[in-house]
């Protein structure tokens, strides 16, 4: 699903209506319809309750009006608030201001805060607060009397449940810090896409539970547009990838994922990513590992084949292990390549990922942890021209790549995973809050899936073996489709995870147990 900011939402809808035709009126008429099927379906008891409607001017407030008249249509009691003089509303909200008079509802207008403090016992009492005093036209802080009103909402009714229309009022929809004073919500219905702001914090923060409702502007609207490149992850874009296997098959249909890493003191990063990537369905994983951490490893489950690697001094693999032919032997034969799962910045054993990386050009390759850091001083070195190159950095080892602050990846997270998947023409996986898959072509991808809990040791670690474990499976697939499946399914399996553990008990192996109920959900086989 596409996320656009306010001005692709206002082009769509331009075509929308005087390209294809569709009046904006009948635009209207669907968003407060979609609002209002949401209100039946999160609120299924409000017959006999009060439910406050606060409405603006304009076209948000006008989405208002309509679901105020729903709601008289359908036997609920709407109490309207209209923050404006009717006699300045103009079109599809002017209409809808006359239709809702016609259903037997004369909204109470609001001209000042004295004139709201005036009601705001009156709201006190509602069950439900639906907010359509402003939308996604906002430019810039709200100010003077909406302001006054939005601070009290938030300070003094806080305690209402509050489902905003379109967009919390006083939120922008661009930028990824608050620009002022915006409502809090519990729900927000927005039209046609997601918003920017509704999907990056600190702003996402603000809405609530996010449902999208179409209105009627065609997908290929969005679809067709070059300039928008920003995508929510939907489960429903990726169920396929979950699906049941042919009954005569066997493990050789679905790829021999191979895990290069660990190192003395940790290995259980190599043995998290091979045991993910089983449990992601690849059909065989091997793990190679320096030949003192092999024991350990090999205990995590016995599913597992282990390959002894020469090792230095320090137990880390040895440059020995190209230079004898003997990796060259372990290597043949696999599907995908999972390196630097806890494989350590030894500076023999860097030189061993930057050469293994440029030995085997053809072969599909997840780079994580320190094998991204022997890359820090070469980024250049990075290229994933003609090959699947997946690098999977959290935001320090984006800046170590980049040569930013920890604070300028965050800040830019989106920029800078776009500009170094396309300048290096990787696809790049920047972990965090809301983790983006960017593409070599440009398109970005945002999973809404995890939760705080997977901020601990080893997360990392099980991602890159799902990734493998589902590129090996799925090498004919786009290879984007696919990291974002691994991505979502591994925020999914955190969220499964959660539920049992909470959040401060959660560790990374709780999601590698977790992962087939998240699979599951998906529409796998269980």
């Amino acid at each position: 699903m596409k996320i656009l900011t306010a001005k692709q939402m206002r082009e769509a809808d331009r075509i929308t209506i005087e390209e294809l035709g569709i009046p904006g009126l009948t635009l209207m008429e669907n968003a407060g319809q979609g609002v209002f099927q949401v209100l039946q379906d999160k609120f299924p008891a409000l017959e006999k309750e009060r439910i406050t409607v606060l409405c603006g001017k304009g076209n948000n407030g006008g989405d208002g009006l309509v679901v105020a008249r729903y709601m008289k249509i359908n036997g609920l009691t709407p109490q309207v608030y209209l923050f404006a003089d009717p006699s300045s509303m103009k079109g599809e909200a002017r209409t809808n201001y006359e239709r809702l008079l016609e259903a037997g509802v004369k909204p109470i207008v609001i001209r000042d805060f004295q004139a709201w403090t005036a009601v705001r016992d009156e709201i006190a009492s509602a069950k439900l607060i639906i907010d359509a005093l402003l939308g996604t036209g906002l430019e810039g802080p709200v100010e003077g009397f909406y302001k006054e009103v939005i601070q009290d909402l938030n300070e003094n009714l806080a305690k209402i449940p509050i489902l905003a229309v379109d967009m919390p009022s006083g939120l922008p929809s661009d930028c990824g810090d608050s620009a002022g004073e915006s409502l809090s919500a519990d729900y927000t219905v927005t039209f046609t896409a997601p918003k920017v702001s509704q999907i990056f914090p600190p702003n996402c923060w603000q809405v609530g539970e996010l449902i999208v409702a179409q209105i009627g502007t065609p997908l290929s609207v969005m679809e067709n547009d070059a300039s928008i490149f920003l995508n929510l992850i939907g489960q429903e874009e990726l169920s396929n990838l979950a699906r049941k296997r042919i009954p005569d098959s066997h493990k050789g249909d679905y790829g021999h994922v191979l895990v290069v890493g660990g190192s003395r003191g940790k290995s259980g990063a190599a043995g998290m990513a091979a045991l993910a990537a089983l449990r992601a369905g690849a059909g065989l994983v091997t793990a190679a590992v320096p030949s003192s951490v092999l024991p350990l490893v090999a205990g995590v489950s016995p599913a597992l084949m282990t390959e002894p690697l020469p090792e230095t001094a320090a137990g880390t693999i040895s440059l020995r292990s190209i230079e004898s032919g003997e990796f060259d032997k372990i290597i043949k034969g696999k599907t995908v390549l999972a390196l630097g799962p806890g494989i350590s910045t030894d500076q023999e054993t860097s030189e061993f990922v930057r050469t293994t990386l440029e030995r085997y050009p053809n072969l599909p390759t997840v780079l994580d942890a320190d094998g991204l850091n022997a890359f820090a001083d070469s980024p250049d070195l990075l290229r994933g021209d003609n090959r699947i190159l997946v690098v999977t950095p959290h935001p320090g080892e984006m800046a170590r790549l980049t040569g930013k602050s920890i604070t300028q990846i965050q800040s830019q997270r989106v920029k800078i995973a776009r500009d170094f998947a396309m300048r290096h023409r990787v696809f790049v996986v920047l972990k965090g809050y809301r983790t983006l898959i960017a593409e070599p072509g440009g398109q970005v991808y945002v999973n809404p899936t995890g939760n705080a809990g997977m901020a601990t040791a080893g997360t990392g670690d099980v991602l890159t073996g799902i990734i493998a474990g589902l590129l090996a499976q799925n090498l004919d697939e786009q290879t984007g489709k696919v990291i974002s499946a691994a991505v979502y399914w591994h925020g999914a399996a955190g969220d499964a995870a959660e539920e049992h553990t909470g959040e401060l008990s959660l560790i990374a192996t709780d999601l590698i147990a977790a992962m087939p109920e998240a699979m599951f959900n998906a529409g796998g086989d269980r």
